[in-house]
């Protein structure tokens, strides 16, 4: 079991996050044009948050040098583009490796609540 951790908004803000405020805080930026959000744990984890405002690519990492893990939609088909980057690049994902936004909302607010991913959803690791 992973003690409970912290999260905050990695831009320099240090805006706190909670489970409870993820979903809001990232809807407000998203609607700014800021598509790319990295979270960062009291115990130095991160969390990367990419969206094209239907699907989100998210990836938990145990530290900077992690390759992490990511989840996944292992029915989905296709891939999705307008994945756009803080540094101006667009990417492009299958859709497997995305989830649809409401979907990355949940996921994102049990990982901070709980520290891990929800039960019921999808991932693959990476490392």
């Amino acid at each position: 079991m992973r003690m409970i951790e912290s999260w905050l908004i990695d831009d320099g803000s240090g805006a706190p996050v909670s489970s409870d405020t993820v979903r809001e805080m990232l809807r407000a930026r998203i609607d700014k044009g800021q598509l790319e959000t990295w979270l960062a744990s009291s115990s130095g984890r991160l969390l990367a948050f990419v969206t094209n405002h239907e699907r989100a690519m998210m990836s938990l990492l145990d530290d900077e040098a992690d390759p992490g893990e990511h989840a996944v939609d292992p029915e989905a088909v296709g891939s999705s583009e307008g994945f756009v980057l803080s540094n101006g690049q667009h990417d492009e994902y299958p859709n497997e490796d995305t989830v649809p936004l409401e979907e990355a909302f949940r996921i994102l607010s049990h990982i901070l609540g709980g520290g891990s991913w929800p039960p019921d959803s999808s991932w693959t690791v990476d490392r």
